[in-house]
């Protein structure tokens, strides 16, 4: 009698094992889909170097309306590691800036940027073209032969050690991201960066300035310039932080 009770009690526990193995490998498949659910949507999020959602240009800190003309013009820096992250590269690091310029038009009629000048202008005076995507290549290319040294107890020289940059990367950046707009129609808002070279500026934005001439209305005729003061969108950053 006790062997036949140790007999049913061994069958029970074989089949409490059994289903407990087979929990187990439920639950073992169960977290890999769980993961590849919750992880492909954000490999995908990650991957998308999608440019932001285009705004009105007054809803910008720095920002100048010309009421006559019904056209404001905005400026916004992507000057900190979070902003970096919309890019395949990261051009602070390497002493380039992007600038994401926003035109809005609330005219009934077009304007044309096909031989606007768009210049950055330093506190110093000094006037900086915005770089097409060779030149940023060529400073990338500068720095890597340069490298980012780290330095030792003397007298050994200094480490260097080489950032790496993509030239595919630049061009796929300047691909999605440029401001490409040669014209922007009637009530309509157009956006997209500019890249320039501040390598040599300890604090590029403080007392700097945007310029934008030689916009010209539907009939040809050249609008007033714009000047638009990066220590607006400073004051706006400094008040965020505190």
């Amino acid at each position: 009698m006790i062997q036949s009770s140790r007999m049913i009690s061994l069958g029970i526990r074989r089949q409490q094992v059994r289903r407990q193995l087979l929990s187990l490998l439920r639950l073992r498949k169960q977290p890999l889909a769980l993961i590849a659910a919750v992880l492909l949507p954000l490999t995908i999020f990650a991957a998308d170097h999608t440019p932001p959602a285009v705004q009105p240009a007054t809803d910008f800190a720095a920002v100048e309306v010309h009421e006559d003309d019904h056209l404001a013009i905005a400026a916004e820096p992507y000057d900190t590691r979070d902003k970096m992250d919309l890019f395949r590269v990261d051009y602070v690091s390497h002493g380039v800036l992007p600038v994401r310029l926003i035109v809005t038009n609330n005219s009934d009629h077009p304007i044309s940027l096909r031989d606007a000048r768009i210049i950055f202008i330093t506190a110093q005076g000094d006037r900086i073209q915005a770089a097409e995507p060779d030149e940023v290549e060529r400073l990338m290319t500068l720095k890597e032969k340069q490298g980012a040294k780290i330095p030792l107890p003397g007298p050994l020289p200094p480490i260097h050690r080489k950032p790496k940059a993509s030239n595919k990367d630049i061009e796929q950046d300047f691909d999605t991201f440029e401001f490409q707009a040669l014209v922007v129609e009637a009530h309509t808002t157009r956006a997209g960066f500019l890249f320039y070279d501040v390598g040599g500026l300890t604090h590029p934005l403080k007392g700097a300035l945007l310029n934008l001439h030689q916009i010209k209305n539907a009939q040809g005729k050249e609008l007033f310039y714009f000047e638009i003061p990066f220590d607006k969108y400073l004051k706006t950053k400094s008040s965020q932080m505190n």
